[in-house]
């Protein structure tokens, strides 16, 4: 499945970390205040030629006070849409975003409030070239927002040339009334430019307005694409993570499955391979949605932009890129994610033609000794994964400050030799480091007033840094208290509150009366969280899910990264990653007495053997995956260390 958001956050430190000056080209289109329903357009120069691996548009949403103090100010989920206007006659739509429920009383929306939200339309460059139009096209019958449209041209070799791209179909439309929607999808024909490879439609579809039914807002249907008569591929307008939205909470109904769109988030269109679609054929294509009769009180509808785009062949046979950084990161696009203090998660994207089976990564914190993991798997072309590294040590240590760090990640590399393009094989991101909290602590869990088969909605549950879960409250009763005091061993741990009816414990438009304190033992004084809400009008509001890593314990000293050697000898581990079993080498010892023992992450002793030979095995079968110190210590007290990640 083809993911179309780069991280916010990331995309600048991306674009930063991956050239030398000079490589990105930035463009600055519309600055706008949004006081009502219309189109805001911007006139702007992009360059007249170049070859650009990638183009971004960044579209920062933004508040401002509205004069008069009116009733409603940035408080509603109105649809923005983005449209390339060319001299040659050309209207496409870059992009879609729906602004959240955004009172300034919220915690997360204040009136400085700001969030970008950033779309890849590399497929677009050939037609963002010299003079044009940016036009913002804002739904809204009332002020609050303001919007910023700026463009990056990144230099380099694209995955694939796009031969052509051609506007099929664009507007909204009633579903559901005496004249079927189908009509507006009626077959084009359509011509196949030469030296296309490859042809996919692209649809960027949303469900608005409402009959007694909840269509077409809240009303789950679908429709097929259709090659000369024949459906290719279905798709449901649908999205059902509403209640996971990154940025919460908010003022409405921000928790409500919608019709492929949720408050506060961008669009994400959908893309439809069209079989057979190379250079030179023709054919012709429809779209045709799911039968549908309204029941009355009014006509939702659907807004719909179709493109169809015909690429090349792939312009790279080997390419990796890491295309986000999902934790460590203070990016906005992840905050429910973050901080985390234990294995770092990225994005590998495979840009080339070759399917890739391994990736090695490096990454670390700056200025800290890195670590190396070598992920093995199937990624086939286009396609993107999530990649869970072996945890970090520097992520323990570093708990309970607040000083902002750098993390960074990049590809050694792809299938056991080097990356044929190395300037998307590097990502940093700014972070703040975990809390720290006491080892004996108070939770004061109250469920919410809503059950399922029974049983309350509501529960908790921490997990240790291997995931396994050491304390829990399930299969609860609704509205009822439950106090526990949990007393925990040193180490990074994982509390996950989970709501299934995803309304949060408290929530002002269905559910009431729960709430959950975190409490020092023996005091009032709360424990440090990241953004859960405890008291006020968005108290205990938190959707389908509240996750908050912490740490327990003093963090071991930063003092288990540094390599050790002593007069000329020195030790050598592998392999490394090792899986059951790690072979020792002392260099440089004429006689060798001593014994080598393996630390975990929280310094202690999983494993021990002594030694009397150069050359030792050590067996590993039974540690856990993730980081350890291995360590030897001579009869004389002298010591060679060096790092160990356990991977499987």
């Amino acid at each position: 499945m083809r993911k179309y958001l780069l991280a916010a956050a990331s995309l600048f430190a991306a674009i930063t970390s991956r050239g030398a000056a000079g490589d990105t080209t930035w463009v600055q289109a519309n600055v706008d205040t949004l006081s009502w329903y219309g189109n805001y357009d911007s006139t702007v120069s992009f360059p007249a030629t170049g070859t650009y691996r990638n183009v971004y548009m960044i579209f920062t949403l933004g508040k401002y006070v509205c004069p008069g103090s009116p009733t409603y100010c940035g408080d509603w989920d109105y649809t923005v849409t983005n449209f390339l206007m060319t001299p040659g006659g050309d209207t496409l739509e870059l992009s879609r975003l729906i602004t959240p429920y955004a009172n300034a009383g919220a915690p997360r929306t204040p009136w400085a409030w700001k969030q970008r939200y950033v779309f890849d339309v590399t497929d677009y460059a050939a037609k963002l070239q010299g003079p044009a139009t940016i036009r913002l096209a804002y739904s809204g019958y009332s002020g609050g927002f303001t919007g910023d449209i700026k463009f990056a041209f990144v230099e380099g070799t694209p995955d694939r040339t796009v031969t052509g791209i051609r506007r099929l179909w664009h507007g909204g439309y009633g579903y559901g009334g005496a004249t079927s929607i189908n009509t507006r999808f009626q077959p084009i024909s359509v011509a196949i430019p030469s030296a296309t490879a490859f042809t996919d439609l692209k649809v960027n579809i949303t469900g608005h307005g409402s009959d007694d039914s909840g269509c077409c807002e809240f009303f789950r249907k679908g429709y097929t694409v259709m090659m000369n008569g024949n459906p290719v591929d279905y798709k449901s307008i649908w999205r059902d993570d509403c209640g996971l939205n990154e940025l919460y909470p908010q003022s409405g109904t921000w928790v409500y499955d919608r019709a492929n769109w949720c408050p506060g988030a961008l669009v994400k269109p959908a893309y439809h391979h069209i079989p057979g679609a190379a250079g030179g054929t023709s054919f012709d294509l429809s779209m045709y949605f799911d039968p549908y009769t309204s029941t009355g009180g009014g006509l939702g509808s659907y807004s719909t932009e179709a493109h169809l785009i015909s690429y090349g062949s792939f312009n790279k046979t080997k390419d990796a890129s890491i295309e986000d950084v999902i934790a460590p990161t203070n990016n906005a696009d992840h905050f429910r994610e973050n901080p985390i203090c234990m294995a770092p998660t990225i994005t590998v994207k495979n840009r080339g033609a070759a399917h890739i089976s391994t990736v090695t990564i490096e990454y670390g914190v700056d200025g800290s000794p890195t670590q190396t993991y070598t992920w093995g798997g199937s990624l086939p072309s286009l396609e993107m994964t999530d990649i869970v590294l072996p945890d970090l040590p520097e992520l323990y240590s570093l708990a309970g400050t607040t000083t902002t760090k750098t993390f960074t990640a990049k590809i050694k590399a792809v299938n056991g030799t080097a990356d044929k393009d190395a300037t998307n094989d590097i990502m940093k991101t700014e972070f703040v480091p975990s809390v720290k909290w006491d080892s004996l602590f108070r939770i004061t869990f109250r469920t919410n007033s809503a059950a399922v088969s029974g049983v309350s909605e509501s529960s908790w549950r921490i997990y240790d840094q291997n995931g396994a879960v050491v304390r829990s409250r399930t299969n609860l009763q609704v509205s009822k208290q439950y106090l526990d005091t949990i007393s925990l061993t040193p180490g990074c741990y994982r509390l996950v509150v989970s709501d299934l009816g995803c309304d949060g414990l408290n929530w002002w438009a269905s559910v009431g009366g729960g709430y959950m304190l975190l409490k020092k033992y023996g005091s009032e004084a709360a424990l440090p969280t990241s953004g859960y809400v405890s008291s006020g009008t968005y108290g205990h509001d938190f959707g389908c899910q509240f996750i908050q890593s912490f740490y327990v314990g003093t963090p071991p000293p930063p003092s288990a990264v540094t390599e050790v050697a002593f007069g000329g000898t020195s030790m050598d581990i592998y392999p490394n990653p090792a899986a059951d079993v790690v072979a020792v080498n002392l260099n440089g010892m004429s006689r060798v007495n001593g014994t080598i023992t393996i630390f975990d992450a929280m310094g202690r002793v999983v494993a021990s053997q002594p030694t009397t030979s150069t050359q030792s095995q050590v067996s590993t079968a039974n540690l856990a995956v993730g980081a350890y110190m291995v360590i030897f210590t001579s009869q004389d007290g002298n010591k060679l260390q060096s790092k160990l990640l356990i991977a499987r």
